[in-house]
């Protein structure tokens, strides 16, 4: 069996989980979170944790236990915790402001270049060259953070760009004679 499918999750409180037969369902303070469980992985909810065990030995339902495990552990930390990407801006003259859902970005491009958020993400500017993405949906979360930084990834030759926090750019010598 799944190392990570084996582990119950423990749902602290202030967090409620519905198991039904189509969706499984996490309700806490940073919103609300659904998912469609899989038909490999039998679900049960005993005294505060969560325990997925694949119906049979296949591997695809070994494999989806842990999945599932995982997905819904997200859930859990994202509605009482929610998760953050934070984005910094390398560049002479690249700025970002946030206006409510929307995040204005210069980036060195002749236009401005306008980002609206989706509902349930929020967007910060704590310094004109700082981004900080929150939600309590992880993978939405990343794909915002994602999308936001292929507008200008970082170039390998003086690093110029939008890069993640914590992302290390290698810097390329530049061609000699």
């Amino acid at each position: 069996m799944s190392r990570i499918g084996k582990m119950p999750i423990a749902v602290p409180n202030g967090v409620e989980v519905s198991i039904k037969a189509d969706q499984i369902s996490v309700k806490g303070s940073g919103g609300t979170l659904s998912l469609a469980p899989s038909t490999l992985v039998k679900v049960s909810n005993e005294g505060g944790k969560l325990s997925f065990t694949p119906v049979d030995d296949s591997r695809e339902a070994n494999a989806m236990s842990g999945t599932l495990r995982q997905l819904v552990n997200n859930m859990v930390l994202g509605v009482s915790k929610g998760f953050e990407k934070k984005l910094t801006l390398i560049g002479v003259g690249y700025k970002a402001q946030a206006q409510g859902a929307k995040l204005n970005l210069s980036v060195g491009y002749s236009h401005p270049v306008d980002v609206q958020m989706p509902q349930g993400i929020t967007v910060a500017t704590p310094a004109p060259t700082e981004i900080v993405i929150k939600g309590a949906d992880r993978q939405r979360v990343g794909q915002i953070a994602a999308e936001i930084r292929a507008i200008r990834p970082p170039e390998p030759y003086k690093g110029k760009g939008i890069r993640y926090a914590d992302e290390k750019v290698v810097i390329k010598e530049t061609k000699k004679k």
